[in-house]
């Protein structure tokens, strides 16, 4: 987005007044949330959403690997289909290339439909790498929803169950935000099978008092709909922001909008990872730092498991949950979806959470990031202009 755009998103309302309506016409009453803090919290719920289902179950997910966890899924995705209760699987091609064939055939063969987002083939028309779906998004019955930053992997997995229990968040929605979500699921099946299917969701089903945004990044229209959301909430912000994002690279109409709420005195804070599972990428994001440090924007570092989270709460009213990293691949080339969130009781669950990783994190401090290594400061520069080149 060039800069005169950013410009006229910031003008949509006035610095530091604490409005979040911005596109208020998006956000739907009568949801209920749950806050899943933890990857086992997330599949326990997500597997007695799908046991439960009488109509459709709808998985899409950047990652689904026949691990054990993956395994699991299927098992139950299965025994679901089995039954009668209509099963699709949407999955990406990249993110889920190292999936055992044997697996996926099992599945197809217990009535489980399935989608191989963008196929790996480089020989067909107009075929690129970077165009991936990055959503984690389950919709049962168009009436339970979950999504955040949880994949189908044993990453997530608790470290009893064998698996690395990654350091992220899922939230669980039942309301009319949930057919929205529904919308986007049937929207991705459609325009790549071109078979359609109707929603078993109704826009009426009240279950709570939150209201929620389904934002989403889509091909080439609204590519920007989530980052402009953001934008928008960190100009509003009065007194703090709190961020945890894992792969925090931000562009930089990001960058003046944080440093902008920091120098009108709101509590900038950005929980970042210190320990990666993506090295290039990692670094990519660490060449900002300074940037950030010198404008007030204090940066916390995760030491614990790898942190996977993409959240962000201001001033305990708005809040954002979902697949969304602050990073270019997610603003320019991945489907992503975020729930933004108007609903004081979750903005206060979420904000013990940061509060509790905040005091649990090393902050960086500007004297002694600029003492790093040389190597450090190159790897960082040499990686963020190979993440410009894409």
């Amino acid at each position: 987005m060039a800069i005169p755009e950013f410009k006229r998103i910031l003008k949509l309302t006035p610095a530091g007044n604490g409005d979040f309506s911005y596109q208020a016409d998006k956000y739907i009453g009568g949801n209920k949330l749950t806050l899943l803090p933890t990857g086992g919290e997330a599949y326990r719920s997500m597997w007695d959403a799908i046991e439960g289902a009488k109509e459709t179950v709808h998985l899409e997910t950047y990652i689904f690997s026949s691990d054990k966890t993956g395994q699991e899924f299927a098992r139950r995705l299965e025994a679901q289909a089995r039954k009668g209760v209509r099963v699709r699987v949407i999955f990406d091609a990249v993110g889920s290339l190292d999936i055992d064939q044997v697996f996926l055939t099992r599945m197809r063969n217990a009535g489980v439909q399935l989608l191989e987002y963008h196929p790996v083939a480089p020989w067909r028309p107009r075929w690129t790498w970077t165009r991936r779906d990055h959503r984690k998004l389950l919709v049962v019955d168009g009436k339970v929803a979950f999504t955040g930053g949880v994949n189908i992997s044993d990453e997530h997995a608790p470290i009893a169950e064998g698996g690395s229990d990654w350091h992220d968040v899922h939230v669980r929605l039942e309301g009319p935000a949930a057919y929205q979500a529904e919308r986007l699921f049937r929207s991705v099946w459609f325009k790549e099978t071109q078979r359609w299917f109707a929603s078993e969701g109704h826009p009426d089903h009240l279950r709570g008092e939150s209201k929620v945004w389904v934002a989403a990044n889509e091909e080439f229209l609204h590519r920007y709909r989530i980052r402009s959301a953001y934008l928008s909430a960190l100009r509003a912000a009065a007194r703090e922001v709190r961020i945890a994002n894992a792969y925090f690279s931000p562009d930089l109409p990001t960058r003046l909008a944080l440093s902008a709420a920091a120098k009108r005195g709101v509590s900038v804070r950005v929980l970042v990872q210190g320990r990666t599972d993506i090295t290039s990428i990692w670094y990519a994001g660490r060449y900002h730092y300074d940037y950030l440090l010198r404008h007030d924007v204090r940066l916390f570092e995760w030491m614990g498991t790898v942190l996977h989270s993409k959240t962000a709460l201001i001033d305990r009213q708005w809040a954002s949950v979902g697949s969304y990293n602050m990073d270019r691949w997610s603003l320019l080339h991945n489907l992503e979806v975020n729930l933004n969130i108007l609903d004081p009781d979750f903005a206060a669950q979420l904000n013990a959470r940061f509060e509790g990783d905040m005091s649990q994190a090393r902050e960086i401090k500007l004297d002694e990031w600029r003492r790093r290594p040389a190597f450090d400061k190159i790897a960082e520069a040499v990686c963020y202009l190979l993440t410009r080149a894409f």
